[in-house]
């Protein structure tokens, strides 16, 4: 029971941060959110890990791991979440949501690719039926105004540079424990996004506000802290069961979205959403198959 109510309570912290951005968005242009979230949550993780972690693992990185977290932070950080914030000013909430949940499909087509594994028929199966999903979920709000094709072509390329991250992740054999990795990468990544930021936000519409300091505390201390604690925690008991929790994201992802933001649910979102939970499945059904037996 304890492993399916932390499971629940990833699905929930994870699928929130669309409607987080969203609401953050209203007060500050994206790239401003994306860095003031970055460097708040990599300084609490980098504070807490040096302050309060044991052993000669929580050191300074060596010349080697410095390159290691700069490429992992620049893909994580910088292009994913960078992108993924400008996204989500011309995407719907709801459908920033579902498009995290696609990562692990399009991880596999990026994992084939580096490795030179080739996919699976089941895993093309999931690859479509889990676009096609995103697709349909997205083509009466293109209609409403409320997503753009610009906001969509953001957020997919975000999903691409999360995918390669992981991918990346994977390959890499960290010395670092996980919450040092996680506070270099963040604050690296916002120092890589900083002059990106300067040069091309305004700041002097920035609101700082109680919606503004809401969604960047919301961000950090919920999804980029607590969400994360919760993954890896469940990846610790077994990765592929782990991923299962991402069938979850897309409903908590939509219902945040009515609730909070009043955004419209049609027979398309239910329909797209049913093609993602699917190709989720489809697309990992070797791997739970092989975990039952």
């Amino acid at each position: 029971m304890k492993n399916i109510g932390i499971g629940i309570l990833f699905s929930i912290l994870w699928s929130s941060a669309s409607v987080a951005t969203k609401f953050g968005v209203q007060s500050a242009a994206p790239l401003i959110l994306a860095n003031v979230r970055f460097f708040i949550a990599g300084i609490l993780l980098l504070s807490f890990s040096y302050l309060f972690g044991k052993g000669e693992a929580y050191r300074l990185p060596n010349q080697k791991e410095w390159r290691q977290l700069a490429l992992f932070g620049f893909l994580n950080t910088t292009l994913y979440l960078g992108l993924y914030v400008c996204a989500m000013k011309y995407t719907a909430a709801g459908i920033g949501s579902l498009a995290v949940s696609t990562n692990p499909l399009i991880i596999v087509l990026l994992s084939s690719w580096w490795l030179k594994r080739r996919p699976k028929s089941e895993e093309w199966l999931g690859i479509v039926l889990g676009m096609t999903g995103v697709g349909l979920a997205t083509y009466p709000l293109l209609a409403d105004s409320v997503t753009t094709f610009g906001g969509i072509s953001l957020l997919l390329i975000s999903m691409v540079a999360v995918s390669a991250a992981s991918v990346y992740y994977a390959t890499v054999s960290w010395r670092l424990p996980n919450l040092l990795i996680n506070g270099w990468q963040v604050f690296l990544g916002g120092v890589f996004l900083l002059p990106v930021t300067i040069m091309f936000s305004d700041f002097s519409t920035t609101r700082w506000d109680g919606v503004f300091w809401g969604s960047v505390l919301w961000l950090i201390l919920a999804v980029s802290i607590a969400g994360l604690i919760c993954w890896f925690y469940l990846l610790r008991i077994d990765t592929v069961r782990a991923s299962l929790w991402l069938f979850l994201c897309p409903l908590f992802g939509f219902f945040f979205a009515w609730w909070l933001m009043s955004e419209p649910v049609t027979v398309y979102t239910v329909a797209g959403t049913v093609l993602v939970i699917a190709g989720l499945y489809a697309g990992q059904r070797t791997r739970l198959a092989s975990v039952k037996s």
